[in-house]
């Protein structure tokens, strides 16, 4: 017959090693989370980074906010009125027109006056992917995030729920000219 000393010495060494095993599996775990964080700060760095080389003014509004385009005020559009690709998003007014916009942002500012036309409510990055037929890859969905949020910062959009976007109070549709 097995002593009491001896039972409690089997279930004590079967405790450690449990506890060792346990240990190693939460080191290994440890040092994937740091690769895994390091990995993740690298990339947003580098999405800092191309930000700051695609808006040279690093998201300033101050340009945008005091110089008005007379041109962009009323009357229809002209070619000089369409904005270059990497243009700025100017800081939306009453009677700005939409083609100030580069193509991507006026096609983000359709999608969701359209929505206000149906009486449907916001939409998120991912599900405007998916209606411009893109692919709903972290990578598109981003850049389509970024370009919401621009134009959110610039008053064309508003966020009424994180992630979700919808036409700003006040401005309309292309037709209007706001």
């Amino acid at each position: 017959m097995p002593s009491v000393v001896g039972l409690l010495e089997q279930h004590e060494l079967a405790a450690r090693c449990r506890v060792d095993g346990l240990r190693e599996e939460a080191d290994r775990i440890q040092a994937e989370l740091a690769v895994a964080e390091l990995e993740w700060q690298e990339w947003v760095i580098a999405r800092r980074r191309v930000d700051a080389v695609l808006v040279p003014d690093c998201g300033s509004t101050a340009d945008t906010e005091d110089v008005a385009d007379p041109r962009a005020v009323g009357g229809p559009p002209t070619s000089r009125d369409a904005a270059k690709p990497k243009s700025q998003v100017p800081v939306w007014r009453e009677g700005l027109a939409w083609a100030v916009l580069s193509v991507d942002y006026q096609r983000i500012l359709t999608a969701l006056a359209d929505r206000v036309r149906l009486h449907q409510g916001p939409l998120t990055c991912q599900e405007l992917a998916v209606l411009f037929g893109l692919d709903a890859v972290p990578a598109k969905v981003e850049a389509l995030r970024s370009k919401a949020k621009r134009l959110v910062a610039r008053g064309w959009l508003a966020e009424p729920a994180p992630g979700r976007f919808m036409l700003a109070q006040g401005v309309a549709g292309p037709g209007v000219g706001s």
